[in-house]
């Protein structure tokens, strides 16, 4: 179980960004940004949360704290009672994340990028043997595995950063957009996965901008406007406060009347 509490952070704008501030965002004030003002949420063992919003509403930040890479002004993230604030090693042990910019080295073939991961974690030996085949098998991977990772098609690529990010099985698994850009056939596989972890009682947070994936996946979602948590729950009371059984049309009715608060 992961449960996020009352999440912030800002960030420091430029003192020529802030002379010549035209922006009409009211999260730019004294100097800072507030990127994310008040995320709370949280989702339990076997869940798939769905993080919804507007580009901008502060989702990435908010997974970029769930992954340690940023430390937050205030708030808790706490994954089986531990506060991974307070002890991000922790957190890196038992969180796995996917993020949109997350490179792997192009040098490298798919099966050493992941491999090297998996050493990184304390892997070794016959556990890490049995751990990649599996995760090379279930992803489909086993056609590319030698080739090296500045040659890879946008799917191979997604792929192997998938394994990278899940090869110690994490307590929870958090994606952020995995499969943008992806064809039919790798999206597919890609949500198969996601649909494994869930079976395996792997909590997981992915934000996605497809409302399809949401209602074929989700057991839950959290909706973020402009820094803020303005929903949190199940897809029927999402439906019911959207007052559309459509997500789409849910989703805008629920944005719309957040912003006229």
């Amino acid at each position: 179980m992961i449960q996020v509490e009352g999440l912030q952070k800002r960030f420091k704008l430029s003192k020529e960004h802030s002379k010549n501030k035209t922006s009409q965002d009211a999260r730019e004030r004294d100097g800072y940004f507030h990127s994310v003002e008040s995320v709370s949420f949280q989702c339990q063992q076997a869940e798939v949360l769905g993080l919804l919003g507007p580009n901008g509403a502060g989702k990435t930040t908010t997974l970029r704290m769930l992954s340690t890479a940023l430390t937050p002004d205030s708030g808790a993230i706490l994954v089986d009672g531990q506060d991974v604030v307070k002890n991000p090693l922790y957190g890196r042990r038992c969180i796995g994340f996917l993020s949109g910019t997350t490179g792997l080295y192009g040098r490298l073939t798919a099966k050493e990028n992941v491999e090297y991961f998996a050493r990184l974690h304390g892997l070794k030996g016959k556990a890490l043997k049995t751990r990649c085949e599996l995760l090379f098998e279930t992803l489909d991977m086993t056609a590319f595995l030698d080739k090296r990772s500045d040659s890879l098609s946008t799917g191979m690529k997604q792929k192997t950063n998938i394994a990278r990010a899940v090869v110690h099985q994490p307590q929870v698994v958090i994606l952020d957009e995995p499969t943008t850009g992806l064809d039919i056939m790798t999206k597919q596989t890609v949500l198969t996965f996601i649909r494994q972890l869930k079976e395996q009682g792997t909590p997981v947070i992915f934000s996605t901008h497809h409302l399809d994936e949401v209602d074929m996946l989700c057991d839950k979602v959290c909706v973020i406007d402009k820094g803020i948590s303005c929903f949190e729950g199940d897809l029927d009371a999402f439906r019911t406060l959207g007052r559309n059984n459509e997500l789409n049309q849910a989703f805008m009715t629920i944005i719309r009347e957040a912003q006229d608060v």
